[in-house]
């Protein structure tokens, strides 16, 4: 099996680090989405080029604007105006056209993309319409072993200014639609039921000790404590960035703890609350180092007994993303859903495709948990209000 020659993937890695080093959350993901699209296009195509990897490694507007200056600063410096000093450390040359016609000829001889995963090939296939005629009638699997569409709707896959404000007004929504829960502490309110005796004495002091200006109060209300849970394992590798998005939109408006898993648990609330291209780079290493297998029932019993114990109670909402490919025992998943709602939890688990996934652990949680709900696009999160209230 012939192999990528060593200068052009050198090239295309220098190509990737430059534009992370300029805050393009380029992953490994995206990396090997470029080289796809490379070995497609081929070197003739250098302006299908650039905009293939524009659309791949951009995620807003801001990054959409900068794209041309860094393409050009990294491919074509000669282009520029100026001089740039650098070490005396050789580099090797960053020659566009050759390096993808390497590629090229690399893939003609029936060589493999190295790095290139099955899932990132498929994507890359759908992307620039390779393969559609051939799987068009292929039924869609989970697990990570066939060439299916990510999320059956790539129209979520490039984010634009436009996507995340309608995602963040639709986590408002549902946060706020949320049926609070009553506290015994009481709060002051015009239009309250009980009258606050001493608030109302104290007040009274100014006009002689008539009660002129009374308050009343009515019980305080919390809204529910939201958890998420996201599964980033292998065979979620094309969900968990979009899952991910979900979750940053509710750790923002309504205060929710994120935690993602594949063979351990690890929360991330405190990258998801704050907003810059480093935090989001910062993500994109979590979820793409964590591809690994997936241990749902250990990591349930770790948050139930350990990241959030403390919290849990019967006003909790605990919403697990994940398709059900567990390498624990179904019956071990069945007791750590039954822990987590002897605390009282409500339990959501959302799904990625638009049919449950085959797992038998899904089936045996069947009914540990309140509601299974898909979970593709925006359009299946904005369906899914009635069961989140």
């Amino acid at each position: 099996m012939s192999t990528l020659p060593k200068p052009v993937g050198e090239r295309l890695a220098g190509f990737a680090q430059f534009l992370r080093d300029h805050g393009l959350p380029v992953g490994l993901t995206e990396q090997q989405a470029m080289l796809q699209a490379a070995h497609v296009l081929g070197a003739t195509q250098a302006r299908g080029l650039e905009a293939a990897w524009r659309a791949i490694a951009c995620s807003n507007a801001r990054q959409w604007k900068q794209w041309p200056e860094l393409f050009e600063r990294y491919w074509y410096p000669h282009r520029l105006k100026g001089t740039v000093k650098v070490s005396g450390a050789t580099r090797p040359r960053r020659d566009l056209r050759q390096a993808v016609a390497n590629l090229k000829q690399t893939g003609d001889e029936g060589g493999q993309i190295p790095g290139a995963s099955p899932a990132a090939m498929a994507a890359a296939d759908h992307a620039f319409g390779v393969g559609e005629s051939a799987e068009a009638d292929a039924p869609r699997s989970m697990g990570g072993a066939a060439r299916t569409d990510a999320l059956h709707d790539r129209a979520h896959q490039m984010w634009m200014p436009d996507d995340l404000h309608a995602l963040q007004r639709l986590a408002q929504d549902i946060h706020q639609h949320m049926r609070p829960r009553p506290t015994r502490r009481w709060q002051s309110h015009p239009a309250g039921q009980r009258l606050a005796l001493r608030a109302t004495l104290r007040r009274s002091v100014p006009h002689g000790g008539w009660p002129l200006t009374p308050v009343w109060q009515r019980p305080q209300t919390q809204p529910p404590r939201l958890f998420l849970l996201v599964d980033v394992s292998r065979s979620m590798e094309s969900h968990a960035a979009f899952f991910l998005r979900v979750a940053r939109a509710f750790a923002r408006c309504a205060d929710a703890r994120v935690f993602v898993f594949h063979v351990r648990l690890a929360e991330i609330t405190p990258l998801l609350q704050r907003d810059s291209a480093v935090v989001q780079e910062k993500i994109n290493a979590v979820t793409a180092g964590f591809g690994a297998g997936t241990r749902i029932a250990t990591n349930l019993q770790a948050f139930t007994r350990q990241s959030a114990r403390a919290q849990l109670s019967r006003d909790s909402r605990v919403w697990l993303m994940s398709d059900g490919f567990d390498t624990d025992a179904p019956e071990a998943l069945r007791e750590s859903l039954q822990a987590l709602r002897r605390h009282g939890a409500r339990i959501t688990w959302f799904h990625p495709t638009r049919q449950r996934p085959a797992s038998a652990a899904l089936e045996q949680a069947r009914s540990c948990v309140d509601h299974f709900l898909p979970l593709a696009t925006l359009a299946d999160l904005a369906r899914a209000r009635p069961w989140l209230y």
